[in-house]
């Protein structure tokens, strides 16, 4: 039978009271345990600590000897006594910051003894609990009487339900510090009757086969008698944790890689999916626009409430001095363990700490920068029943910010050169088709499918001395030097041709135009026409420089493909342009285009120059406009969305002829 006396402090007084509450421990883990009374005996082993500790304080030193050899043993014992305490226990100053912890309330919170010193106790008590702690508290210091406050504790992976013992001890010099000691209570452990309500097997097989009670915080791993570890729990979770990070950098990469959208907002919300749902955790991303952090992205883990709080936090700009705000400002990342100042999220409208609305209790914020420049912020809060945030999770982020800020980059430059590539195409067409008396003309020009360089397609239609002139036209290649030769071309044949009538002519001198410029090898392709009604019929004389033939479409169906001919403009000096003319009377079209439309494949690799004429066919009688839209749509379906080259086209239409000049 185990000595129950012994002297105060003596040697075998803490080996008993080390080997009972191992007892208590070990008969909590049993199925079926009374935790009530196992509950009441801790109560009562910890409340013979403090009475030991009391006795061994009054007889160490006899009444008129203070001294300093046996006050300095007194102090070594008492501290050993509180460093190997069986359960967790912090020593407060009256303010409730923790002055020192001992090794079980390290093993708690899942870091050594000295993390906790400095910071208030009510950090590591969950939200909900958090407020009741804090009253209490502040009634053991008023008081000077010890209290109970049931309440969860942030443990390293989860919440752990447990209940404080406040209480005041008098230190001598230092009067009115707290104790504080956390006994977890232990979850009930399953028992036949849950089984066959979960329609499990019940009976005694169940209560046989029902899971211990789990272990108190820093359980994991018992040690053996030589030091080491018997148990390999926690290197398992450390390779588990590793493997995770590694596929969630390379889930991050794949996704920010495969962004074929290039939208920065669709960026940030897709990223912040997967953060979220990887880490449990909610995920803010406040991004700087106009020199001011706004918030853009707030997505959490399902609930009831995900969307509310989300549109609730979302509908807040960072506020000044917080948490994102601070880490913009000093480009530095931010790691809250244990957030005690609920206020570092900011609050909402009705006052509330954001911080409590996402029920976070642990914050981790970083800056989203590619090494020269800052986009925003990437901010993590996760709740207390997840595990806190650490040094790793810290390098994890970090990681992720500066893809997330690659991303925006690439995003950023993508868009920029879009929207220049699109002004300087809209600057290669007219803005809108004048009015041609006795014809009607219609016009179309879509981009190739992959690329975000302007293109080098062009048309145009323009007024002569003699009637009107078009053109169109293509440029190899694509970019700014391309759409330099495609402004000379275009501009070229239009000044031209105000001075000469003959469309051969026209396109030769553009071609010696484009020579003395030195365009560096690039040619052009083209086509001009100049038109001029001869009674009821217009007459077209069509010149071509190495360009698609024109097609003519009479009103009843019939097709007829120009000879077109001639050498590209701007490779040979002496190149000379083929010359056709035809007649088209009301109603025929003539349909002009590039090779974007004739080069089109379909999935078998055919090419939708087979089909132009039948399908120019189907379309006769129909006006430019409906020809326009119709081959425009049958291009893209041919060729599943997936065009190769610009396509551009040019239809025009026959129509009344004009009453004639006045003289």
């Amino acid at each position: 039978m185990q000595d129950l006396s012994g002297a105060p402090g003596s040697e075998s007084e803490i080996a008993a009271f080390r080997a009972r509450s191992g007892a208590l421990r070990q008969s909590a883990a049993l199925p079926g345990a009374p935790l009530p009374q196992l509950l009441e005996a801790a109560f009562a082993e910890l409340d013979g600590a403090i009475d030991a500790a009391a006795r061994l304080r009054a007889e160490a030193v006899p009444a008129g000897d203070q001294g300093a050899d046996s006050t300095d043993a007194e102090r070594r014992l008492l501290r050993a006594m509180f460093a190997s305490a069986p359960v967790p226990m912090f020593l407060l100053d009256r303010d409730g910051t923790v002055r020192r912890a001992n090794v079980r309330a390290g093993e708690l919170l899942g870091a050594g003894t000295g993390y906790a010193t400095g910071k208030a106790l009510t950090a590591f008590v969950d939200l909900p609990s958090r407020a009741a702690v804090h009253s209490q508290l502040a009634a053991v210091v008023r008081t000077g009487k010890g209290r109970r406050v049931a309440c969860s504790l942030l443990g390293r992976d989860a919440v752990i339900s447990a209940v404080l013992l406040l209480d005041v001890i008098d230190r001598g010099a230092e009067p009115g510090l707290v104790m504080a000691a956390a006994i977890p209570v232990p979850s009930r452990p399953a028992t036949a009757q849950d089984a066959a309500k979960d329609g499990t097997k019940g009976g005694a097989e169940a209560g046989a086969k029902a899971a211990p009670a789990p272990a108190p915080a820093g359980d994991a791993i018992t040690p053996a008698p030589d030091g080491s570890a018997t148990d390999s729990s926690e290197a398992i979770r450390t390779v588990e944790a590793i493997t995770h990070r590694l596929d969630l950098v390379t889930a991050a990469t794949r996704l920010l890689l495969e962004n074929a959208t290039f939208s920065e907002s669709v960026t940030l919300q897709r990223c912040a999916r997967l953060l979220a749902g990887e880490l449990a955790a909610w995920v803010i991303v406040d991004v700087e626009r106009r020199q001011r952090l706004r918030r853009q992205v707030v997505m959490g883990p399902a609930g009831a409430d995900a969307e509310h709080i989300a549109r609730v936090v979302g509908g807040i700009d960072p506020q000044p001095g917080s948490a994102p705000r601070q880490v913009h400002d000093t480009g530095s990342s931010m790691l809250l363990a244990h957030a005690g100042d609920l206020g570092i999220l900011g609050t909402g409208p009705d006052g509330v700490p954001l911080l409590m609305q996402l029920g976070a209790t642990s914050l981790l914020s970083v800056p989203l920068t590619d090494g020269e420049h800052s986009y925003g912020v990437l901010t993590l809060a996760r709740r207390g029943d997840e595990r806190h945030f650490e040094i790793a999770d810290l390098g994890l982020v970090e990681e992720l910010g500066e893809q997330l800020a690659l991303a925006i980059r690439v995003d950023r430059m993508f868009r920029r050169r879009t929207e220049i590539a699109d002004m300087l195409q809209a600057s290669l067409l007219p803005r809108e088709l004048p009015a041609v008396p006795g014809a009607e003309i219609s016009a179309a020009y879509v981009a190739a499918t992959d690329g975000i360089d302007v293109g080098g397609d062009f048309y145009d239609v323009f007024r002569t001395p003699d009637g009107w002139g078009l053109s169109i036209g293509d440029v190899c290649g694509k970019g700014e030097d391309a759409a330099a030769v495609t402004s000379a071309a275009r501009h070229g044949i239009r000044t031209i041709a105000y001075w000469n009538s003959d469309p051969s002519v026209v396109l030769r001198q553009a071609n010696e135009l484009l020579l003395s410029q030195e365009y560096d090898g690039r040619f052009v392709t083209a086509c001009a026409a100049l038109l001029r009604w001869e009674g009821k019929e217009l007459k077209v004389v069509i010149g071509g420089a190495g360009h698609p033939a024109p097609v003519v479409v009479r009103q009843d169906g019939r097709v007829q493909m120009l000879a077109g001919g001639g050498m590209p403009l701007g490779i040979f000096p002496d190149s000379e342009a083929s010359l056709e003319e035809v007649t088209l009377t009301q109603g025929d079209v003539l349909f002009l285009y590039t090779d974007g439309i004739t080069e089109a494949r379909n999935l078998e690799l055919a090419y939708f120059a087979d089909r132009l004429e039948d399908e120019l066919s189907l379309l006769a009688g129909r006006s430019p406009e409906e020809i326009v839209t119709a081959m425009q749509a049958l291009v893209l379906e041919f060729s599943a969305n997936e065009l190769r080259d610009d396509m551009t086209m040019m239809v025009l239409q026959a129509g009344e002829p004009p009453p004639p000049a006045p003289s």
